[in-house]
């Protein structure tokens, strides 16, 4: 096994220029590129989702989802950690495991955060329309231009999208901010008492709502070739981006309790309506507006809006590194592993992940886009933790149990989602393969 920093493409593929991106983030940054990630639908929507299950039990369900993260996310970053390399655990896989293992991690991202990123742009064109007044048949047009938009700030690289992802989380945070005063200033709205008791299958259910929301730490480890000192900087970004998503969650929550309570929070998505259809608010902003503090309400719409415009930014970079370093090793065109002059940006990858969300975006309907990625993101970080099995013993830097741990909770969780879910997972997974078998036929390289 080798975990030299810089892995050499297998024999065959070749690199269109040798170059590598440049170290150019530090922890900041990380963390930044972290929660930008996260705070998104998970925190203006997903607690509404997990409330109906969970009832007054959603701090416990979000407690546990942090340590199933956690136990994931250290499993990530000590791989990042001794391979900082761009890819996340494409590149592990294929070094850790074998090159077709490798190679269904990196699929498995890809179909998962394309359908995150049309979803997102589709949230985000909805909130932006219920904001402005626009009719909703003209918001329809409005997702593709969403990720063109992002994919141009994309294009500047990692560091130049520094300024506009903190502008984002920044906006983000003092909207979240807001709601938990907001919510703990204002009289609780009627029925706010009324809950149903937990049940250990509700319990787990909206444990695994509120996991899929914390799961953008991984955004950090696929960027690990553009971070400055990566043994050091990426674990720790990915605790504190953990960290800080569990006490924003938490606070958010319990606010929302104290509000509206388990019914009233979880009606609130349904009350909120369908985004494609031009959404008067997202379900926190949909609370507050019921409880008579309009202007806050219109505040935190516009937080989840900037949310969801990071959450975008920060796929569009995290999905590009992935075809880059697959690009590299010859499993895609090697064009999209060319980077810019500056050395600072994939361009031709980063136009491509904008293109495929743009196109799935068209289709105006979150139900296309969210089908089968609960199912492929638990997958790829099934791969992950058997990459850490796969670790020296010396090379570790968290015990084992964690990535069994990890490993057994991806498993489970990724066949609780529906079965329509899965076997649609199952056989876009079986299509990436037959893509891998079919292009390194044509282009006479080795097969696995």
């Amino acid at each position: 096994m080798t975990t030299d920093p810089l892995p050499e493409p297998p024999e065959g593929a070749s690199r269109p220029d040798g170059r590598r991106l440049q170290r150019a983030t530090g922890l900041g940054g990380a963390l930044v590129i972290g929660l930008g990630s996260i705070l998104g639908t998970g925190v203006f929507v997903s607690l509404a989702l997990a409330a109906q299950p969970a009832g007054e039990a959603l701090p416990l369900a979000i407690l546990l989802a942090a340590l199933l993260a956690g136990a994931n996310g250290l499993s990530a970053a000590q791989l990042a950690a001794v391979m900082p390399v761009s890819g996340g655990s494409y590149e592990y896989g294929r070094r850790l495991l074998s090159p077709l293992a490798g190679f269904a991690a990196g699929w498995l991202f890809l179909c998962a955060k394309t359908a995150s990123a049309a979803a997102a742009a589709l949230g985000l064109a909805a909130y932006l329309g219920a904001l402005l007044g626009v009719d909703p048949l003209v918001v329809r047009w409005w997702p593709p231009l969403a990720v063109g938009l992002i994919t141009a700030a994309a294009l500047g690289g990692l560091r130049r999208s520094q300024w506009l992802n903190s502008l984002l989380v920044g906006s983000t945070l003092l909207s979240l901010l807001l709601f938990v005063a907001g919510a703990a200033s204002l009289p609780s709205l009627p029925g706010a008492a009324m809950a149903s008791a937990p049940t250990a299958a509700g319990l787990a259910q909206a444990t695994a709502l509120v996991f899929v929301a914390f799961t953008g730490y991984g955004r950090i480890a696929t960027m690990g070739e553009e971070v400055r000192r990566p043994e050091r900087t990426i674990p720790r970004a990915v605790l504190l981006t953990l960290a800080a998503a569990l006490l924003l969650y938490l606070a958010v929550a319990s606010s929302a309790l104290r509000l509206a309570g388990p019914i009233g929070l979880a009606s609130s998505v349904t009350a909120a309506g369908h985004p494609s259809a031009g959404a008067p608010a997202p379900p926190l902003a949909r609370l507050l507006l019921e409880a008579g503090w309009p202007w806050g309400s219109w505040i935190v719409a516009l937080g989840a809006t900037l949310a969801l415009a990071g959450v975008l930014l920060n796929l569009i970079l995290g999905l590009s590194r992935v075809w880059m370093a697959m690009g590299r090793h010859g499993d895609m065109p090697t064009g999209l592993a060319a980077l810019d002059a500056a050395g600072t940006s994939p361009r031709t990858a980063v136009l491509l992940s904008g293109a495929l969300a743009a196109l799935l975006s068209m289709s105006g309907r979150l139900e296309l886009t969210w089908g089968f990625s609960a199912f492929t993101v638990l997958g790829y970080y099934a791969i992950t933790n058997l990459c850490v099995l796969r670790l020296e013993p010396q090379q570790r830097r968290f015990p084992v149990v964690l990535a069994w741990l990890g490993l057994i909770t991806c498993l489970g969780l990724a066949f609780q989602v529906s079965a329509e879910a899965w076997l649609s997972g199952l056989v876009v997974l079986g299509l990436g393969l037959l893509w891998r078998w079919g292009y390194h036929g044509v282009r006479s390289g080795p097969s696995c």
